[in-house]
């Protein structure tokens, strides 16, 4: 008897998230979507995305993105890992940061953010970068 191999699927017979195996960098990202003074590059890789967010001094997301968006605040929620430069977040109730190498944000939609200082901030996020800086 003969048996027809299968194609994998991203879910097991029990519908729990599988993934295979999988390698790439951000040397050679899958999309790069460019805004003023920044850019995002994207993976997609375990059936989701990472984007690693480049942010270069003078950047807001209230001047550079929000034409691209088209909303009063980034709507885009965010999980991420603060690689380098200071980036000061304003969240739409008031509350204020500044995020630093090393650090983690969880951050919910409505939110405003900035570069502090000469020194570009790059951040890796694993949730808001689906979507970030793409037009409606």
């Amino acid at each position: 008897m003969t048996t027809t191999p299968q194609q994998p699927t991203l879910h097991d017979t029990a519908g729990h998230m599988r993934h295979e195996t999988e390698h790439k960098s951000f040397s050679d990202p899958d999309e790069t979507r460019a805004f003023p003074h920044g850019r995002a590059d994207i993976l997609s890789i375990g059936g989701g995305d990472v984007g690693r967010m480049t942010f270069e001094p003078g950047w807001r997301w209230s001047n550079d993105v929000k034409p691209i968006a088209g909303t009063d605040s980034c709507q885009a929620p965010h999980f991420q890992y603060h690689v380098s430069g200071q980036l000061a977040i304003h969240m739409d109730d008031g509350t204020e940061m500044i995020a630093k190498p090393g650090d983690i944000t969880s951050l919910p939609s409505g939110h405003d953010a900035w570069v502090v200082g000469d020194e570009p901030v790059v951040v890796i996020d694993w949730y808001g970068a689906s979507n970030y800086a793409k037009g409606s």
